[in-house]
């Protein structure tokens, strides 16, 4: 059902059985997948997709200009993926040239009120933010990540897979998969065993990951530590996972135990 009010250009492509409600508007390069809810006084614009089964909540901005003062109105994209909740006020935009040209958003997310996605940052599937949580340009969210209220993810940071970030933190370094941080600057405090084990990863695999990261994470040296990790350890898929993260990106510091 679309609403007499709602505000759609001709040249939308709106799939079957989507809802859209009253002031909305749809700007003319969106795309909307079949079955999504978007609730009134809506604003979806710029070159977006929107994937099926979402749902999108009064006053969120999807796909409007990346707040970069380098961008000149280039052609950039912004990509949702399906069964996403988008509450009030949350704001997606688009990438830019410099960072790739794309904003890409995974399946299964719940972004909740006022959490901003900035230019080219990729989140990945399963992702909670909770109210008031910015991403800056270029952060990376892995799978099943889970940030807490008004906690603030610097630009280019990333979080890796189910990590878990507590409220009220500034994250200026990159936290590891299965991490837990919380602080004013986060610091590391932990793997995050809760998460592990709802995702029923078996009690054998995460002991080895613990008696893993207290090696990794035994004092400040990374490198030293990363290259005299124990070989059985680095069977492990949790492990692996772990150290590749670190490896990836030498140029980002790594939110440890010892972060200040």
């Amino acid at each position: 059902m679309i609403h007499k009010t709602a505000i759609i250009d001709p040249k939308a492509k709106i799939s079957d059985n989507v809802t859209i409600g009253a002031y909305s508007v749809i700007g003319p390069y969106v795309e909307i997948g079949k079955n999504t809810v978007i609730q009134s006084h809506v604003n979806i614009t710029g070159n977006t997709k929107i994937g099926t089964n979402n749902k999108i909540y009064p006053f969120a901005s999807i796909g409007n200009d990346p707040q970069d003062l380098k961008f000149q109105g280039e052609e950039t994209k912004l990509e949702i993926g399906d069964n996403n909740k988008i509450r009030e006020y949350v704001t997606i935009n688009p990438g830019t040239k410099g960072g790739g040209g794309l904003t890409k958003v995974g399946n299964n997310c719940l972004f909740m009120v006022s959490a901003h996605i900035a230019h080219d940052c990729v989140v990945g599937n399963n992702v909670i933010l909770a109210n008031n949580v910015p991403l800056g340009g270029h952060a990376h969210i892995g799978d099943n990540a889970i940030i807490g209220g008004n906690s603030a993810v610097q630009q280019f940071t990333r979080v890796g897979k189910s990590a878990m970030i507590g409220g009220m933190c500034g994250v200026v370094r990159d936290v590891i998969p299965y991490g837990i941080a919380h602080g004013n600057r986060s610091v590391l405090q932990g793997l995050n065993l809760i998460g592990l084990r709802r995702k029923n990863i078996p009690n054998k695999e995460i002991m080895i990951l613990s008696e893993a990261y207290k090696e990794i994470f035994k004092n400040e040296n990374l490198t030293e530590n990363l290259s005299n990790l124990s070989k059985n350890f680095k069977n492990n898929k949790l492990v692996v996972e772990v150290v590749k993260f670190i490896e990836k990106d030498k140029k980002r510091p790594i939110c440890t135990p010892f972060s200040k």
